[in-house]
């Protein structure tokens, strides 16, 4: 039950206060404090990753580096996906979690993860997944999330594996990189966040977005890993 905790940190520092603009970590100094509106976000029993801004390049950037560790970054936003759907970014990683397992709950850690929350009201959800849902919010209160996407830098499993999470039916993995043979570069991503959101939860009204967290674990592996992301920037059209 670790993942479910830690989505209800992330969700709880996202949903704290709404913004309709990501904070770009290329306007801030290097070694300097997180831009105004991300916040760092862990579980207990696991320490935290090392987060800090960096000098890549051109640019200050985020790194992220886990040794055993699970957290993530986190920022809140209240987004209407039909207008803006386009998430952007750019990321690196040193290496994969080697020994990770998509599917499997000892094996759930990643170079890199960037999520998506989205703010479904309970009662467009079936009576099941409801009843889910609330008894997580009991255990772990009212942030535990109703949907979210979780893109994902994975070690075996091809670019475009989807799978839900191995905790949770009401998280989509989406598989962007994968292996070592990328690692060391900066690959720049665009996703649809309104089509994504609509194949993982069915057709009918795509939610609001209401934050966006970035971050890598190796708490169930004990392995090192480090991350760098860039500017997130949610977009009108291409």
């Amino acid at each position: 039950m670790r993942r479910i905790s830690l989505l209800a940190a992330v969700v709880l520092a996202a949903t704290a206060a709404r913004a309709e603009a990501i904070a770009p970590f290329s306007g801030s100094v290097s070694g300097g404090r997180l831009p105004a509106g991300w916040s760092e976000r862990h579980i207990a029993r696991a320490p935290p990753p090392r987060v800090q801004l960096v000098e890549d390049g051109a640019a200050t950037v985020l790194e992220l580096a886990s040794e055993g560790a699970a957290g993530a970054i986190v920022h809140s936003v209240s987004i209407d996906p039909t207008a803006t759907p386009w998430l952007s970014w750019r990321w690196k990683v040193d290496r994969v979690v080697a020994s990770a397992r998509l599917e499997k709950r000892e094996g759930d850690d990643f170079a890199a993860r960037v999520y998506v929350f989205f703010d479904v009201p309970l009662d467009q959800l079936p009576f099941a997944t409801r009843w889910k849902i609330r008894i997580a919010r009991l255990l772990y209160g009212d942030s535990v999330p109703s949907a979210a996407l979780c893109y994902a830098w994975d070690n075996t499993h091809p670019p475009g594996t989807t799978a839900w999470n191995a905790y949770t039916d009401r998280v989509r993995m989406i598989v962007l990189q994968s292996g070592n043979a990328n690692a060391g570069r900066w690959i720049d991503e665009r996703r649809d966040v309104a089509s994504d959101f609509r194949a993982a939860f069915g057709a009918g009204p795509v939610a609001r977005v209401s934050g966006i967290a970035a971050g890598n674990d190796t708490d169930q592996t004990g392995e090192r890993v480090v991350a760098r992301f860039g500017d997130f920037r949610f977009e009108a059209g291409r």
